[in-house]
């Protein structure tokens, strides 16, 4: 039996997306939100359509994901927000590695003497890590809260993406006269 492959590449490479990813990088984070757009137009029922095939979905994606790339941005911070709050397990996790980490630097490499016990950094981060990693794998699930949140924001952003159509001067603009 023949082994289905799909091309990968050539549905990647249709969408720009490392070419978008760049841009994202390289922009700071007040011009990236001087860029956004308006919720009415972000909204705009009036607009949402039924794409006729998938070279007007593809066209679709590549218009709106750069002309709401800010708006989609906000919208990936927002789920990963409701990850956190429904999580609470995880939220702890981020909470006792973040604040471990900064009291750790705030030893500036000296040792912490407890009493007569005296750890080192390396023992206090080798301690750090073998609490939340477990916790973060076993009880707050990392893994399926992380594939939950590029699911939910996969279908979100694409399905706004290919059923919002373009503004009618946009339409136009790339036909010959």
């Amino acid at each position: 039996m023949a082994r289905i492959q799909i091309p990968i590449e050539a549905l990647t490479s249709r969408l720009n997306l490392q070419e978008r990813f760049a841009s994202v990088r390289s922009t700071s984070l007040s011009s990236r939100f001087s860029t956004m757009r308006p919720l009415s137009e972000f909204f705009d029922m009036k607009r949402v359509s039924k794409p006729a095939n998938f070279a007007e979905v593809q066209s679709r994606v590549n218009y709106n994901l750069g002309h709401f790339s800010s708006n989609y941005v906000v919208m990936f911070a927002m789920l990963s927000i409701y990850a956190l709050v429904t999580n609470p397990w995880l939220l702890f996790d981020i909470i006792a590695l973040v604040g471990g980490t900064y009291l750790i630097g705030k030893l500036e490499g000296r040792d912490l003497e407890i009493g007569q016990h005296r750890y080192t950094t390396s023992q206090l981060y080798t301690v750090l890590y073998l609490t939340t990693i477990p916790i973060a794998l076993i009880f707050a699930s990392i893994l399926s809260t992380g594939l939950w949140l590029i699911g939910a924001s996969g279908v979100t952003i694409i399905g706004h993406a290919a059923f919002m159509d373009k503004p009618i001067d946009e339409a136009f603009s790339g036909e010959a006269v």
